[in-house]
């Protein structure tokens, strides 16, 4: 779920910046964009380190 959400996120970004480079029609500023940028990264770690507990939940370690 994480994980996913993080994709999304960092399409948005990725949106707003292709949008910003090549029809100069940025939706969201600088400010904003490092917040999407931010949220996409926070959210990927926490999927990675809830995938890393399940693992060692199911090794028992």
């Amino acid at each position: 779920m994480f994980l996913a959400a993080s994709i999304v996120v960092f399409a948005l970004y990725f949106a707003n910046v292709a949008l910003g480079a090549f029809a100069n029609a940025a939706v969201v500023g600088d400010v904003g964009e490092m917040l999407v940028l931010f949220t996409a990264s926070i959210l990927f770690v926490v999927a990675i380190l809830k995938k890393e507990a399940d693992h060692k939940d199911k090794n028992g370690s």
